[in-house]
């Protein structure tokens, strides 16, 4: 990528952000899948810190002990590490470990961005509640830090024990309310879970605030769908919706993109135009306030079926916007952001549309 790289630098000029490094990721065959989630979250600044500063923390591991957080502290810190500002790295090490730890990777068939960053956030969680339940290994703390995300539930000589919360928790971790209120009683029943990312039903010539909003829409339900009452003591009518408690750090939106149509006994791409702001407020959603994000990666799958096509990623890095596509990388403008908003037309040339949204919380953003 040296004619790349020279031009992108060329582009930068003096602005080329100190000790910032712009690497392309080398493909292996079908994994552009995980080199645009990979390019996102190097560029989730929190994530990316935290993640070196757990690389500096740790002794150089064996090969015993190498694990997915190593393999991808090892290649963010390669990335940053480079004396040159451009280029290309090629993450062997980081996907031969993708496909150690899951069959589903091994394949050389087109896979799911929105599966592959699931599965490796939840791998971080799991590798670090593990370590960490190492470190305290008194027998009351290893076995009531056992639940992943849930609430826990269990004393330890009368306390009670909080739920372990790792660095991943902390930038992508939000909290959603489950209401449901008895029609009958008025009764209010919530039941609080977790989530790393929001994935939103999508609609024609719609945008993520109103996905937002429908996802909190209340429903109704009724005959065959009627709720149990507790106090009531029997199916009753109700009124359900889903709020966000507790907003995360980092907002991952999954727009449902990939539908199963039973007539055709297959899944189809909707190239719908979603319009996904640059500033967006979770205001319809949330409990209390508002709560304020700004876009800094969009992961774009570019193809017309879910079985094939290619993955690329815009991030944003220092107020200026990048487009990668695997090796290569290069400068766009911000108003480029429109062309993967879909389309308005159900038959149309452009296959390229916007599949994950990255927002960063406005009150969480440093010098980034």
């Amino acid at each position: 990528m040296g004619a790349a790289g020279s031009k992108l630098e060329k582009a930068l000029g003096d602005q080329f952000p100190e000790g910032e490094r712009y690497f392309g990721l080398e493909n292996f065959g079908n994994t552009c899948y995980c080199n645009s989630v990979l390019q996102a979250l190097y560029f989730c600044v929190p994530f990316r810190e935290q993640l070196l500063q757990y690389y500096t923390s740790t002794k150089s591991p064996s090969d015993a002990d190498e694990n997915l957080l190593t393999c991808l502290a090892d290649l963010f810190s390669q990335i940053c590490s480079q004396k040159k500002k451009t280029g290309v790295i090629a993450p062997k090490r980081f996907v031969q470990r993708v496909k150690k730890e899951n069959e589903l990777f091994r394949s050389y068939m087109h896979q799911d961005a929105h599966e592959f960053l699931n599965f490796l956030l939840n791998e971080l969680v799991e590798i670090l509640e593990k370590e960490s339940r190492a470190t305290k290994s008194s027998p009351e703390t290893s076995s009531s830090e056992k639940s992943v995300n849930g609430p826990i539930n269990g004393l330890a000589n009368g306390t009670k024990i909080e739920p372990l919360v790792t660095w991943v928790h902390k930038n992508f971790q939000g909290i959603l309310t489950n209401e449901t209120r008895c029609l009958r009683c008025e009764t209010v029943t919530a039941r609080d879970e977790t989530f790393l990312d929001l994935s939103l039903d999508i609609e024609q010539n719609s945008s993520i605030t109103s996905c937002l909003k429908n996802f909190s829409s209340t429903e109704t339900l009724n005959a065959e769908d009627k709720f149990f009452c507790d106090k009531c003591c029997s199916l009753q009518e109700a009124q359900k919706r889903m709020k966000i408690k507790k907003p995360p750090h980092i907002l991952v939106i999954h727009l449902k993109r990939f539908k199963y149509i039973e007539q055709l006994s297959r899944y189809k791409k909707l190239s719908y135009r979603v319009v996904f702001p640059l500033e967006l407020k979770l205001s319809n959603t949330m409990e209390d306030a508002d709560s304020e994000y700004t876009l800094f990666a969009v992961v774009v799958h570019v193809g017309s079926g879910p079985n094939h096509g290619h993955y690329v990623s815009l991030v944003k890095s220092h107020n200026h916007w990048l487009f990668f596509d695997d090796e290569n990388v290069e400068m766009v403008d911000e108003s480029a952001m429109q062309t993967f908003f879909g389309s308005s037309q159900e038959y149309t040339s452009n296959t390229d549309h916007g599949y994950i949204l990255f927002y960063e919380s406005v009150s969480t953003i440093g010098t980034s």
